[in-house]
């Protein structure tokens, strides 16, 4: 079937080719009469993924042939959207709002080029087909009037309400939160028609704001019951029978290390220095693929989940928690089934011998980050004494991990030090604190020991030219690579080597910038550069960890790529991969690989939307209150000011009234035209927090008296071509509090929390 697929392709991308009928088709491609069934089929499916295109007068063809793009419509708030091409090498296409005609945000789309790309200006199209429809429902709020409902989507992408008919309220209040199932698409001046299918609560009620992303994002908390029905019957004891095969290492002393709240444990490291003075690393996985057979209802909805996602106040899980939580968590003291990756490691840091097998363990300790922290850097006697005999061992992970680390920086490794919040919640799910996340030297050990783990893993497989999935990360675009150097040029870097780009020369940047006013904004400018992780059937080296071999191995329990490939490695390793098994593997893991690249973006921006929920929740109560947090960027429009606790907000351009303020795109500053006033990227101000508005979950700040911005007698950066002209100090003008307050409701404070 895919070898016809791509002939029929290759024959409508030929020169020569133009758009032919059905009939011509079944003529030219000479379709026996028994098989012209099976190729309208195929037709369709080729049409409905929007790989050939059906004109108006019932010709087929390729759309890059017809000036017409097939991709994803990413909407924007404002009501117009991005066209996101299926070619990873094309730019996106504008689709200005009258130009929709009815597809949504998400929605496969195909678009024809009406103007094509000029200077710096994006191309320009508009929508003619809509291929397949994204959202089936629309979770928002519901809104009613005397004759008839809508419901404002929460996902503010997502442009026009959609309009509820009376019969089809369903019992649904002004101000619920509800599911809308969408009845009729929209059209061009049409708004999308539905019926509410399921009331999630009140706007107000604890609960109902993660609930409503949760549904947002079609993921599913329970299980489907033959899913159930399969866990609950896979015992939780390993028993002797199990063990035929695998390799004794329940002597040899492990211990997992996890963050507190962790009940799904993958992984198990071990360590022995040798006597040639190289050190034998154990990675020990838990064999989840053992219980999860291929096939077997808890295998297909594994594969439709794709990972675990890991909210502000809750996991859903990719497997049902008596796996994930019970047999194939690798909890201490108990007997457990491994899949282990043993290593010899030398003092360089080079892997010069590895072997892979099946194994049953028994983890002596389950640690936690912050207790190996105190042991190892805060020398904390309590934990001392307790872990004794685990004392030296945590010591060689550290210096290995050091070692290992060193090795991937020299090599050109990128690492972005951005900063991570931790949300805590109450009883209740309200957010009582928002701190940094701190990484340890803890964290690091495990990081390193999995990188080290993945690599070999991922090399070993590429060179049995068995099929495999890998976690690649290409080479950047040339000119997202060019733009990001002129933005460090500006800023006073040199980024070496633009036209063939290497890892280092970003690292280069990076270390340069470390600790400086600019540190924030040149990472997350380098990092949008970049393409974005993802699985694939095929290997292309992994740009960021400047790797040529990467996979994901080390969590079947949270992440079915890994879940999958340990299947694949343990078909080679017992010599059961025959050429028709490989056959089956090269046509499905393309698919499997899109696939769970899809899931992990949609839970990472789930796990998203619930921070920034949560954190919007939290700075609500201190609406009016004075903070001082450090300018991370300068746009046309305003600048954003995050917290010492990672919380970021806005401080629109147009509440700066104390003066006219001209963007200097050239040094990513704001300066006043009259007081020559400067505010700049890495400079600590003092703000008010306006307002928290957790529907559209924004903040927005205000200037307070700020002494730390600088005037143009202080600085040389302003540059706003009247250097020459005479300047006159201006008294700073400090923002009158009680506006602000009186906006909303509350009496002046004058107290200064940092939270």
């Amino acid at each position: 079937m895919m070898e016809r697929r791509d002939r029929i392709l290759a024959f409508m991308r030929e020169d020569a080719y133009k758009p032919l009928l059905f009939s011509e088709l079944v003529s030219v491609l000479d379709v026996p009469k028994s098989d012209i069934g099976h190729f309208e089929n195929l037709l369709k499916e080729l049409e409905e993924e929007g790989s050939i295109f059906k004109t108006q007068k019932d010709r087929y063809g390729v759309p890059e042939r017809m000036n017409l793009i097939c991709g994803y419509l990413q909407g924007n708030e404002h009501g117009y959207g991005f066209l996101i091409p299926d070619d990873e090498n094309m730019k996106d296409i504008f689709i200005p709002s009258g130009s929709l005609n009815g597809a949504m945000h998400k929605d496969r789309v195909i678009a024809r080029i009406n103007k094509k790309v000029i200077g710096d200006k994006r191309a320009e199209g508009e929508i003619i087909k809509i291929v397949k429809r994204a959202n089936k429902t629309v979770v928002g709020t519901f809104e009613s009037s005397k004759y008839f409902g809508f419901v404002v989507p929460d996902d503010t992408r997502i442009s026009g309400d959609v309009f509820i008919p009376k019969d089809e309220i369903n019992g649904a209040k002004s101000g619920q939160k509800v599911v809308a199932e969408i009845v009729v698409w929209p059209g061009k001046r049409r708004n999308a028609e539905g019926k509410i299918i399921e009331i999630i609560g009140d706007r107000d009620e604890p609960g109902s704001d993660i609930l409503s992303i949760i549904k947002a994002y079609n993921l599913r908390e329970d299980f489907p019951e033959e899913v159930m029905s399969q866990a609950k019957s896979i015992s939780q004891n390993v028993t002797e029978d199990m063990l035929k095969g695998r390799r004794d290492l329940r002597e040899l002393t492990m211990v997992t290390i996890d963050g507190e709240d962790a009940k799904d444990l993958d992984d198990a490291v071990s360590i022995e220095k040798l006597p040639n003075g190289n050190y034998r690393l154990g990675v020990h996985i838990a064999d989840v693929s053992y219980y999860v057979t291929e096939n077997s209802p808890l295998d297909v909805e594994a594969l439709k989940r794709g990972t675990s996602v890991y909210l502000v106040d809750r996991v859903i899980p990719m497997l049902p928690r008596e796996l994930s939580n019970g047999i194939c968590s690798l909890n201490p003291k108990v007997d457990r089934l491994a899949f282990t990756v043993m290593m010899e490691i030398d003092r360089h840091g080079r892997v010069v011998d590895h072997d892979i097998f099946e194994s049953v363990i028994n983890v002596n300790e389950r640690m936690t980050y912050t207790d190996v922290y105190k042991i190892l850097e805060e020398y904390d006697e309590k934990l001392i004494e307790r872990y004794k005999y685990l004392c030296d061992t945590f010591q060689t992970m550290k210096e290995l991990a050091l070692m290992l680390r060193k090795k991937r920086m020299d090599r050109g490794a990128i690492d972005f030090d951005f900063d991570e919040a931790k949300i805590i919640l109450d009883e209740k799910g309200v957010p009582v604190e928002v701190k940094k996340y701190e990484m340890t030297i803890a964290n690091n050990i495990i990081e390193e020991f999995m990188l080290i783990c993945n690599e070999t893993v991922a090399e070993h497989f590429f060179w049995t030219n068995t099929p495999f999935v890998y976690r690649i990360h290409e080479d950047p675009d040339t000119e997202k690579i060019e733009a990001f150097s002129e933005f460090v040029h500006n800023m006073g870097y040199t980024l070496k080597g633009i036209n063939k780009i290497h890892p280092r020369a970003l690292q280069d940047v990076l270390e340069k910038a470390r600790g400086t006013r600019e540190e924030t904004i040149i990472s997350t400018v380098m990092l949008r550069s970049l393409q974005k992780a993802r699985y694939s059937h095929i290997n292309s080296g992994h740009f960021g960890l400047a790797a040529k071999y990467y996979c994901h191995f080390t969590s079947p329990i949270r992440r079915y790529p890994d879940l999958i490939i340990h299947r694949i490695m343990k078909e080679y390793l017992k010599g059961s991969m025959n050429p028709s098994r490989e056959d089956l593997l090269i046509n499905r893991l393309p698919e499997v690989a899109k696939l769970c690249s899809d899931r992990e973006r949609a839970a990472e921006e789930a796990e998203r939307d619930t921070e920034d929920l949560k954190k919007v929740e939290f700075m609500k109560k201190h609406e009016g209150q004075v903070f001082e947090g450090i300018i991370s960027n300068v746009t046309s429009f305003g600048m954003f000011v995050e917290l010492e606790n990672t919380i970021e907000g806005l401080v629109r351009m147009s509440s700066m009234e104390d003066d006219y303020y001209v963007y200097n795109d050239k040094n990513y500053s704001l300066i006043g035209e009259r007081s020559r006033k400067v505010y700049r990227i890495g400079d600590v101000i003092n703000v008010m927090l306006i307002k928290a508005d957790i529907s559209t979950r924004k903040i927005e700040f205000g200037i307070v008296d700020n002494s730390s911005t600088e005037s143009d007698e202080e600085t040389q950066e302003a540059d706003l071509d009247e250097e020459n002209k005479p300047k006159r100090k201006r008294k700073r003008k400090v923002m009158d509090e009680a506006i602000f307050l009186h906006v909303q409701g509350k009496k002046k404070k004058d107290k200064k929390i940092k939270v």
